[in-house]
């Protein structure tokens, strides 16, 4: 099995593509120890010293590290513990899958929002979840009230130095642009 790697606009988040299927469709995110038990492959990634947190994607699999670590010294136990999970065809989760908390959120659909929050999610979902995932992460809807997107970042996009530039230039330009109604983009924790 030959595992590659990219590295991502955050510099402490690799992106590890096993060149085989990870989640298919959506997306899991493990920013603790504790969320990854459900996850054979997120807690072998978190056992490693120095992963803070672990992200899912259809093909691929974002790995953060603590700050004062050194991928020369991480990126070997990362690439080990992804090829044994998949060489022992083990099962991405215990419980057959993701949790519900990892759903997108549906904050502020109500009577004339519903119209926009659609608009809202099919251009996340068609232009901006696309781009975000080929640097290892993802942006998830979290909800629209009196003008203001909020939108939740994981995996390479959490705490991602580039990140408010994104939000701002990129994907608060592009709602406001397609749809009026939207004012302010921000991010939540």
């Amino acid at each position: 099995m030959f595992i590659q790697t990219e590295e991502t606009p955050n510099p402490a988040t690799l992106k590890f593509i096993p060149g085989v299927e990870v989640m298919g469709s959506g997306t899991a995110n493990f920013p603790t120890a504790e969320m990854a038990a459900r996850s054979p492959l997120a807690s072998s990634l978190h056992a490693v010293e120095g992963v803070s947190g672990v992200f899912f994607g259809p093909d691929f699999i974002s790995v953060s590290k603590e700050e004062e670590r050194d991928w020369v010294v991480l990126k070997p136990a990362v690439l080990g513990a992804i090829m044994e999970h998949f060489t022992a065809a083990r099962p991405l989760f215990t419980d057959g899958g993701p949790a519900d908390d990892d759903a997108p959120g549906t904050d502020g659909e109500d009577g004339e929002d519903d119209e926009i929050v659609v608009q809202i999610k099919e251009l996340l979902d068609t232009r901006v979840r696309p781009a975000v995932a080929m640097d290892g992460g993802d942006i998830i809807f979290h909800g629209f009230k009196e003008g203001v997107l909020y939108l939740h970042m994981q995996g390479a996009c959490a705490g991602c130095p580039a990140s408010s530039m994104t939000l701002k230039a990129g994907i608060e330009n592009m709602m406001r642009h397609y749809i009026p109604e939207v004012q302010a983009v921000e991010a939540i924790n």
